[in-house]
């Protein structure tokens, strides 16, 4: 994937940038493996909004991703690289041997023709394979990790993202994350060769709001532009501060830095070197 940058042919196009969309061999979906998404605008199953300043946005089709990779020893063949508007990664149509169609992840490197495989034995260390940790030469790189063997992958699948296996003690393997923090996950978790594509995906410049509407965005407020019964930051003459000794919620509570993982988590365990 590469950056363009627009010309400024109006205030919202100048500075803002975009994808080319060079790397999809494919724009239309595969129809068998798509599904209509509903919108839930931030809210919750019983119609409260969790999640402030979401509604609207273009409509999607939510494309079946297959995490787990549960066809073993059967080679795929990689028909398309494709574009997927519910994610940052991009998606690659696979073809088995028995003519069924899945979507991946599409890792780095990935191109139409290849061939990958998923296993639980011991395989050639090639972008795109799937095996156990336990198979993996220490050093490598990886992504679309289970947290428990058999349940998918859960970790490192947006775009970019890339984790490196540090070891294999005992029952455990030990991860380095992209946060720079380190996890113990069982050794039969499976996991993908390979980074994820797409690693510029972070360098875009929305531009302007409209862009952001698009996406399923709603404006977001200031709460120091608001009035002191809207909001703990609110009230003051003109562009004031926000006049406390530590910035808050719109409900008073603590922000911007708070820990919000329990102390006594039962994961703990798992991690041997904090992110920070």
């Amino acid at each position: 994937m590469s950056i363009k940058v627009h010309n400024p042919t109006s205030p919202g196009r100048r500075k803002s940038s975009g994808d080319t969309f060079e790397d999809i061999t494919k724009f239309e979906p595969e129809k068998s493996l798509i599904f209509i998404k509903k919108k839930n605008s931030g809210r919750n199953n019983t119609g409260k909004i969790t999640v402030r300043h979401r509604g609207g946005g273009t409509k999607r089709y939510l494309r079946d991703i297959d995490f787990i990779r549960s066809k073993f020893d059967v080679p795929a063949k990689v028909l398309a690289i494709e574009y997927d508007p519910n994610r940052t990664a991009r998606i690659a149509l696979l073809e088995y041997a028995d003519q069924e169609k899945r979507y991946i992840v599409a890792p780095a490197g990935l191109v139409v023709g290849d061939e990958i495989v998923s296993s639980r034995n011991k395989i050639d260390v090639k972008v795109g394979n799937r095996t156990s940790l336990l198979n993996i030469p220490i050093g490598t790189v990886v992504h679309n990790i289970e947290l428990q063997p058999g349940m998918g992958g859960v970790m490192a699948r947006s775009a970019g993202m890339a984790v490196q296996l540090l070891a294999v003690d005992g029952p455990y393997a030990q991860l380095k994350m992209p946060s720079r923090e380190v996890r113990m996950v069982k050794k039969e978790c499976m996991a993908t060769i390979g980074e994820v594509g797409v690693k510029d995906k972070r360098l875009i410049r929305w531009g302007k709001a409209g862009r952001m509407r698009y996406r399923g965005f709603r404006p977001t407020v200031r709460g120091k532009a608001m009035n002191p019964v809207d909001h703990p930051h609110g009230g003051g003459e003109g562009l004031s501060p926000i006049g406390l000794k530590y910035p808050k919620t719109k409900w008073g509570k603590h922000a911007l830095g708070v820990k919000t993982r329990k102390a006594n988590k039962w994961s703990n365990k798992f991690i041997i070197k904090r992110r920070k």
